[in-house]
């Protein structure tokens, strides 16, 4: 873990938002919360989006991801992955629907609906080049090394 910690500023924006946080000391994830102000919210098969009440402010370098909760996307109750850019400023929505022949899920006001996992953007330079090095995968697709 790295020793300076990742500063990223939050702004509340109506009453009942809350700062994302950890719901245990090995979490990964931060919970975010739905900021409800006319009522519960029911999503089904269709996305829907969900106000959280807050905006944030990542410094460059900062990758920032929303992400499904476990314990909701074992319901059938799926989020869409999302990166927050760090020159966003707008309110964190979060996109969710529900899976199979499940019924609508009601969302009320401070459940929690998502997390986001803050990690460093690696430095990057692209090369192109002629051709790759073999490997014993090689070109096979998605699934080529198991279930």
């Amino acid at each position: 873990m790295s020793a300076e910690p990742i500063r990223i500023r939050v702004q509340l924006l109506r009453p009942g938002a809350r700062m994302p946080s950890r719901a245990s000391v090995g979490a990964s994830g931060f919970d975010l919360h739905a900021c409800l102000e006319d009522g519960p919210i029911a999503v089904g098969p269709d996305p829907v989006r969900v106000p959280t009440g807050i905006a944030i402010e990542a410094p460059a370098g900062c990758d920032v991801q929303v992400r499904p909760r476990s314990g909701l996307a074992a319901e059938g109750v799926m989020v869409t992955f999302g990166t927050v850019d760090a020159d966003y400023r707008g309110e964190l929505l979060v996109t969710m629907y529900t899976t199979g022949t499940r019924g609508p899920h009601q969302v009320r006001d401070g459940d929690r609906i998502a997390q986001l996992v803050v990690g460093r953007l690696a430095a990057v330079e692209w090369q192109a080049v002629g051709e790759l090095s073999s490997s014993e995968r090689g070109g096979s697709g998605h699934g080529s090394t198991g279930r």
